[in-house]
């Protein structure tokens, strides 16, 4: 059950009174243009290792030189298209009706977490690269806390509505409860003071 809006396109929120749920409203990586170069790699050392295995060039052929061009391909591929790769893939932003979580890491996880209700500045950086793609870096800061960098996120556009948005509901919802929370605080007067 939501309360009504008067403005179309506005967010939603929720009738006063009602447990406000925490829900996912995206799930972001870093634009997948970073893994340009690995994907090149990768076409590069299949087609190198598929022509040179078994065609060694000019000098004496051995059985050494295709485990050789095996190990070596093996670890230019490593090195250069699985590490950017786990890296890319273990890097998230998500955002949240009440927060918003940046995690990276692959074993040892690192988390920060700026909150909607506390209010935040969003700013917007963008290259000229990132323009042409319609990607973008987002800086969150409160004031308070560390700033929450989003780096290079896809449709940053979007994303920059998203929590704008987030931001306007949560403190809408923050200054409902308090409002409500103050119409329900009892006084209690106490004993009289004592007479002169």
């Amino acid at each position: 059950m939501t309360q009504p809006t008067a403005y179309t396109g506005r967010p939603v929120t929720p009738t006063p009174g009602s447990d406000a749920r925490e829900l996912r409203v995206a799930r972001v990586r870093g634009h997948a243009r970073r893994l340009f170069w690995s994907a090149l790699v990768l076409i590069a050392v299949a087609g190198a290792v598929g022509y040179f295995t078994g065609n060694p060039p000019d000098f004496a052929e051995s059985w050494w030189q295709d485990w050789m061009l095996w190990a070596a391909a093996g670890v230019v591929v490593l090195l250069l298209v699985i590490v950017p790769f786990v890296r890319w893939v273990s890097r998230t932003y998500t955002v949240t009706t009440r927060r918003v979580v940046a995690q990276s890491g692959l074993f040892g996880r690192t988390r920060h977490e700026i909150s909607h209700a506390r209010g935040y500045t969003i700013a917007e950086r963008r290259g000229p690269i990132q323009r042409m793609w319609g990607a973008g870096t987002l800086t969150l800061s409160n004031g308070v806390d560390a700033p929450l960098r989003m780096v290079d996120i896809p449709s940053v556009r979007l994303m920059n509505e998203a929590l704008a948005d987030q931001v306007e509901v949560s403190q809408i919802l923050a200054h409902r409860d308090l409002a409500r929370d103050a119409r329900t605080m009892t006084i209690d007067p106490g004993p009289p003071p004592p007479l002169p």
